[in-house]
Formats: structure tokens, sequence, C-alpha cells
């Protein structure tokens, strides 16, 4: 058996894109050096979380896996430091948009993308308004450092998520979320 050093990162996101991607890098950068090989962002962590009030102006932020810049930038980080990074955005594909993680293995590559099933509506997380429930299915990846099955945020409690993710072989299971304190 191997043994693997996952960090958890939280951190307080505003509404800049750039300062909260250098903001996660300084701590992706500082958790490498502590040993962390597998490092897990926080969910939509480029911006403050936005899905608490409904805002037609929110759409903007969505992005392609193509296009966005967290996914990027980390795609190079992972990659200089030898560490596996699932980065959660707010993705564009055609005219739908989705809650997803791309998982960055340590060579700086895509392994594939995960997209958020299960989507809240509540007075405090109103997901259903910018997000469509994913069709991916959920997966596990074959990463430098073990088999990685990632969830997002509420997929948690929905036991199906982890149970299928064991069945497919999971070493180490991750998701990723934004919940605070309401």
């Amino acid at each position: 058996m191997r043994n693997v050093t996952v960090a958890a990162i939280q951190m307080y996101c505003n509404r800049s894109r750039e300062e909260n991607i250098a903001a996660a890098e300084g701590f992706i950068r500082d958790a490498a050096g502590k040993g962390a090989q597998i490092i897990l962002l926080p969910e939509l962590f480029e911006t403050r979380y936005f899905c608490q009030e409904k805002n037609y102006d929110s759409y903007k932020l969505a992005q392609s896996l193509e296009e966005n810049g967290a996914v990027r930038r980390f795609k190079q980080l992972a990659a200089e430091l030898s560490v596996v990074i699932p980065v959660s955005f707010y993705e564009r594909a055609g005219t739908t948009a989705y809650n997803t993680v791309a998982v960055i293995d340590a060579d700086g590559s895509i392994s594939g993308i995960y997209r958020k099933t299960h989507i809240p509506d509540d007075h405090f997380y109103q997901e259903k308004f910018y997000f469509t429930p994913g069709d991916t299915g959920f997966k596990v990846w074959n990463t430098r450092y073990g088999k990685i099955g990632v969830g997002i945020c509420w997929d948690q409690w929905f036991p199906e998520a982890a149970r299928s993710m064991a069945i497919m072989g999971a070493e180490i299971l991750l998701y990723p979320t934004a919940i605070g304190s309401e």
C-alpha cells in the first residue's frame, strides 16, 4: 500500500478571478512544498460563491474548459510541481452551463471532467438557476498518485456517488465544496 498526501484548501474568495487564482496558486505551492501530492481547491473558487442569489449577470462567468484561466494556469502548475489538482469551475458547453471539475494530473494533462450531478435549489443554494445536472456520470481517474473519484459538494449527500466511484476502484474520494456558515 502506498502513502499519499492530500491537501484541501480553504480560502476566502472575492469577485476578482485574477486575485483568487493567484491566492489559490500560493496555497497550492505551499501545500506542495509541505509534501502534498493531490491538492483540492474549493468549489467555484474563481469568484465569490454567486449562487446564493439569482442574477442573470452571473451567467457571464461561465467559460469553456479550453478558455478557463484557472484550468490553463493550473495545468502548468501541476506539471511544474508534479501534483494532481482537481479544478472546480463554472463551465459553459455550447448553450448549457455546468458546475464542473477538471482533473489535472501531475504531468499537467487533463484526465477528464466531472459535471455535478445533484444540483441544490433552496434559499442558500439556488444552483438550479445556474447549472444543468451533469451528463458525465460518476468517474474515477488513475492519476500519478492513485485512483481518485470526484463529486462536487451536494453530491456527497447521495450515497450512490461514493458507492459508484468505490466500485470503479477509487482509492480516494474528493468533494470540493463551497458550503459555508449560513
